[in-house]
């Protein structure tokens, strides 16, 4: 069937049966979504009204402490007999790490919503967003954890008990009539496609692409997502993978080494081969090297007809905008629309956003703002070509850089504590979702206070990702960025890695804390801000001296209270992200969780009066 008939087919489907209403798809993972228009897939499945409570089934990947049968059935609050009976194992049982369980539960209409109970024991580092995207991976949502619970996203504490509603649907009336028994909330890997999941559970892929509300066979799927998969039949453990290496089974032993023994006379051919080609590469490559590095700033791109249209393959994600709207909406790029160089502002589609010109390579960040999606990151909106120059289209942050904030000695906000402080931990959670939640893994590079920008209510959104690339573990022979910034295991041997970034934040937190920047003048000289703050710490000198003027708040009797255990804590985590060796340095893992220490202590704390 022909993806324009089966386009049809979907309009006429939904045009005459409003109890065949189906699931959307969500690729986001934003917090904080609002759903008073109506339901949103970012939240939880939406009850159909017509099956307000069945048997659905759900898939979980093992990972530690959630190997055994017991430990699986309490984290879910599902039957440890019916999880053992569908899984072909005993109550008593544990499974490898990354094996695909299958859960059995029941699946409730809960006001708009379907959703299966259970709770959640919270640990010393947990936020609303790892909660759903780590413990529960993505069976439940950051939006659906804050309906459910009194408490806000910097209110958890060990031990808190949490109820957490997890993604779950009924069949639709349409759906059973057409054999439909069981709704299967499958967890969505890398390279899963709708055709090859329908292979595997031996569905029509046409079915899952209506159950989850995709205009066509061959939508994008993004990893950490949740699809619903149609079934006439309970799922199979034949169906499950396991993403451990197997050993060879004993009987195949003799014909496995002799594949050992053959691939090692192979590679060592293959090797002596390579090292000649080497030899003679290496000459040349010194010689290109540094004039590769030189024209990389100065590349102007030809890109391939179909550019535009690989861009709309990522669906609602990123726009195409006309040449004309860039135009209406910039006034013909005047100087009032202009906020700095080859940068503007204006009104497209009922947006206020930012319209930045580009005539280099945009393709990379493309690839990346189009497939992720964080609250901390800032929003590609979508994006415009016209005679070989591109437009890309952000969301609007009227607060401007943190940069031009901090230099700002007129924002009565600059003189708050707990501003600081929720900026800091805005752009921490912004880098610990690039690090660890998005797939592949992404260095963003160019950490500096004038690439993190700030809305109108000071939240902070990490931008500007030309520099970004995959975390690979890989090394560059082009080292840029921002002077005092860059770590210095980049700056000697090109080694990109997560850490770079944790190097760059302790300089932000730092100059969230002093006030000043990076680099700076003293003297008429120029100084690094982290080296003058361990001079400054090595010296003895009063922790108090370090702090920006601004906030010395005083109470009011009229005098400066004291702040300098805050400051102590800030500091020591800064320095914490500055070590020289990056494997000593803390993950942003570990910022987060300080971070969000720190931030529960500055609310609840009454011996500081923060503004």
């Amino acid at each position: 069937m022909s993806k324009f008939v089966f386009r049809i087919l979907i309009i006429i489907t939904f045009s005459f049966s409003s109890s065949y209403a189906q699931q959307n798809y969500s690729y986001n993972s934003i917090c904080n979504i609002s759903d008073k228009t109506g339901p949103s897939p970012d939240f939880l499945y939406t009850c159909n009204q017509t099956t307000p409570s069945c048997k659905s089934f759900l898939m979980f990947r093992t990972q530690s402490p959630y190997l055994s049968v017991s430990s699986i059935s309490n984290l879910t609050s599902s039957d440890p007999s019916e999880l053992a009976r569908i899984n072909n194992i005993s109550v008593s049982s544990v499974f490898p790490s990354g094996k695909d369980v299958i859960i059995p539960v029941t699946c409730s209409c809960s006001g708009q919503y379907y959703q299966a109970n259970t709770t959640y024991v919270c640990t010393s580092v947990d936020i609303y967003f790892t909660i759903a995207k780590d413990t529960y991976q993505s069976l439940t949502t950051c939006n659906a954890l804050m309906r459910e619970n009194l408490y806000s996203e910097f209110d958890l504490y060990e031990g808190l008990e949490l109820k957490v509603p997890l993604r779950c649907a009924c069949p639709s009336q349409k759906q059973i009539g057409n054999g439909t028994k069981f709704m299967f909330t499958y967890l969505v890997t890398r390279n899963d496609t709708v055709t090859k999941i329908s292979e595997r559970f031996s569905v029509n892929p046409t079915n899952v692409a209506i159950a989850n509300g995709f205009p066509d066979l061959d939508p994008i799927l993004y990893p950490y997502t949740t699809l619903l998969i149609p079934l006439s039949k309970e799922p199979l453990t034949s169906q499950m993978r396991s993403f451990n290496q197997s050993v060879p089974p004993r009987k195949h032993k003799r014909l496995f080494y002799k594949e050992i023994y053959a691939g090692i006379g192979t590679g060592a051919a293959l090797a002596i081969l390579c090292f000649v080609l080497f030899l003679g590469f290496l000459y040349y490559y010194k010689k290109r090297k540094n004039e590769a590095c030189s024209k990389i700033k100065g590349l102007k791109m030809q890109y391939p007809k179909n550019f535009l249209d690989e861009v709309v393959l990522l669906g609602e994600v990123l726009k195409i905008y006309t040449y004309n709207e860039v135009e209406v909406a910039t006034d013909n790029f005047s100087q009032r629309k202009r906020v700095s160089n080859s940068v503007y502002r204006g009104v497209l589609r009922g947006k206020l956003s930012v319209i930045k010109k580009v005539s280099t390579d945009v393709s990379k960040v493309i690839k990346i703002l189009g497939k992720i999606n964080h609250f901390n990151l800032i929003s590609l909106y979508g994006v415009c070509e016209h005679d070989g120059v591109f437009y890309l289209v952000y969301e609007f942050c009227e607060e401007g850089s943190l940069k031009k904030w901090l230099q700002n000695t007129n924002s009565p906000h600059a003189q708050s504590w707990s501003h600081r402080v929720l900026i800091a931990l805005d752009i921490a959670n912004g880098l610990d979702y690039l690090h660890n939640f998005t797939s592949p893994a992404y260095v963003h590079k160019d950490i500096n206070s004038s690439n993190i920008l700030l809305n109108r209510d000071l939240r902070a959104k990490i931008a500007n990702f030309s520099l970004a690339r995959e975390d690979k573990n890989s090394h560059t022979s082009c080292v840029v960025g921002e002077k005092g910034y860059v770590a210095p295991e980049y700056i000697k041997t090109g080694k990109v890695t997560p850490k770079a970034d944790v190097y760059a934040f302790g300089v932000i937190l730092l100059e969230l804390l002093t006030g000043k920047e990076a680099v700076f003048i003293r003297d008429g000289e120029e100084v690094i801000l982290s080296e003058s703050v361990t001079s400054v710490i090595n010296g003895g000198d009063e922790i108090n001296d370090l702090i920006d003027p601004r906030l010395h708040i005083k109470n009011p009797l009229g005098y400066i209270m004291d702040h300098s255990e805050l400051a102590t804590r800030l500091l020591k985590l800064s320095l914490s992200c500055l070590i020289q060796e990056p494997e000593n340095r803390f993950s942003m893992v570990e910022v987060v969780s300080a971070l969000m220490k720190i931030q529960s202590d500055v609310h609840n704390s009454q011996s500081f009066s923060l503004g």
